[in-house]
C-alpha cells in the first residue's frame, strides 16, 4: 500500500550490506555479459595505495617527520588554512621530480587484488577514475610505475596540478577548485554524471560506484549507487554512525566480487534499462545525514568543518557501533 501524505519518510538503516561471497578462489576478470553500463571512482592514498603519497615525499626528502606534524598541528589548531600549510608542505622539497618519485616506490604498497581488478574493468569497459585531493602528476607517475604506463593510460586521474621545475627547486600545487581542500569532488562527480546524461540516448542510468577509506571521501560518495569503504577506517566508521548502506572491503578482490554480484542483479531485474535496481535517489539515501555536521559542504565549510575533512579522526567523533542495523558481517 502506498504511504499516505502524512506518513513520515521512511528510515533508511545504514548498515554493512551483506557480501555475495566471503574468501574462496579469486573472481573472474572475465566479462560479466551485463548490459548496463557501470561507472567507478575511486580515492588514490589509503584505498588503492596502503599509506599517503604526499607524508612519504615530505618526511623522507622534505621537512621530515617532525615537521609535518608541526604544520598539521598549526592546522588542528586553527593557525592556519589547509592551503597554507600545503604550500610550506610541498614548498619544503628541493629535490628533482624523478628523485622524489622514487622515495614514493620504496615506501608506498599497492592493494594486492588492485592489478587484477584493473584488468576486470578492462574486460568489462568499466570506466575507472581516480579522484584525489593530491597532486596529478604525482599520482599518474605512481600508477605507471607500479602498473605499467599502458595499464595506467586507461585510468582517467581528477586531481590537483602541480608545477615542478626540471631541477625540482619547486614543487607548487595548482588547486583545481577554490575551496578549502583546493579539490571539490562533489563538483568533479556532478561534472562527469552530467556528460554522462548527454552520452545517453535512451535515457539509460550508468550505475555509480565509488571506493574510499576516509571522511573526506564523503563528498564523493554521497553520488553513488554502490559505495564500498575500507574495513575499518573513517569512512566505514562514519557510514555506521551515519546509518549510511555500504559494503566493507579488504583488497580490491572483496569489491570485484561484489560488483559482479551487483550488476546480475541488476541485469536481472532491469535487463540494463531505465534506472539502476540499486539506484540512489540522493536526497531520499542522504535524508538522514544531510545536515551541516553530518556532511559539511566545502562552498561554506567552518574551520572546524575544513579539519575534519582532513583529520577526520581528530575533528569528528566515532559513536558506539551499538545503534546501527548491521546486515551480514
Amino acid at each position: 500500500m502506498a504511504p499516505s501524505a502524512v506518513d513520515p519518510d521512511p528510515v533508511v538503516q545504514a548498515k554493512q550490506m551483506p557480501l555475495a561471497s566471503k574468501g574462496g578462489d579469486a573472481p573472474s576478470t572475465e566479462n560479466m555479459g551485463t548490459r548496463r553500463k557501470l561507472v567507478i571512482f575511486s580515492d588514490f592514498d589509503g584505498t588503492i595505495f596502503m599509506g599517503d603519497s604526499g607524508h612519504v615525499l615530505f618526511d623522507s626528502v622534505g621537512l621530515g617527520a617532525q615537521g609535518r606534524e608541526e604544520l598539521e598541528r598549526q592546522f588542528k589548531a586553527g593557525e592556519r588554512s589547509f592551503k597554507q600549510i600545503s604550500d610550506d608542505l610541498w614548498g619544503s622539497l628541493d629535490i628533482p621530480f624523478d628523485d622524489g618519485l622514487k622515495s614514493i616506490s620504496e615506501n608506498m604498497e599497492l592493494d594486492k587484488d588492485f592489478k587484477a581488478f584493473h584488468d576486470f574493468c578492462l574486460n568489462n569497459k568499466i570506466p575507472f577514475n581516480i579522484i584525489s585531493a593530491g597532486l596529478k602528476p604525482i599520482l599518474k607517475r605512481v600508477l605507471d610505475d607500479f602498473i605499467g604506463e599502458e595499464a595506467a593510460s586507461n585510468i582517467d586521474i581528477v586531481a590537483n596540478d602541480a608545477e615542478i621545475d626540471p631541477e625540482g627547486h619547486a614543487w607548487k600545487p595548482i588547486w583545481k577548485h577554490q575551496t578549502p581542500t583546493g579539490h571539490d569532488k562533489d563538483v568533479s562527480i556532478t561534472e562527469y554524471k552530467e556528460a554522462l546524461k548527454l552520452e545517453s540516448e535512451d535515457g539509460t542510468v550508468p550505475m555509480i560506484i565509488f571506493i574510499g577509506d576516509g571522511v573526506s571521501d564523503l563528498a564523493a560518495a554521497k553520488h553513488a549507487d554502490t559505495l564500498f569503504a575500507r574495513r575499518g577506517l573513517a569512512l566505514e566508521e562514519y557510514c555506521l554512525q551515519h546509518r549510511i548502506p555500504y559494503y566493507p572491503y579488504d583488497t580490491f578482490a572483496d569489491i570485484q566480487k561484489e560488483i559482479i554480484n551487483i550488476a546480475k542483479i541488476d541485469d536481472r531485474k532491469t535487463k540494463g534499462e531505465g534506472l539502476p535496481s540499486n539506484f540512489n535517489p540522493r536526497a531520499n539515501l542522504w535524508r538522514k545525514a544531510s545536515s551541516k555536521t553530518a556532511v559539511p559542504k566545502f562552498v561554506d565549510a567552518t574551520p572546524r568543518d575544513e579539519r575534519m575533512f582532513v583529520w577526520p579522526e581528530t575533528f569528528s567523533e566515532v559513536k558506539s557501533h551499538n545503534d546501527a542495523v548491521t546486515v551480514g558481517k
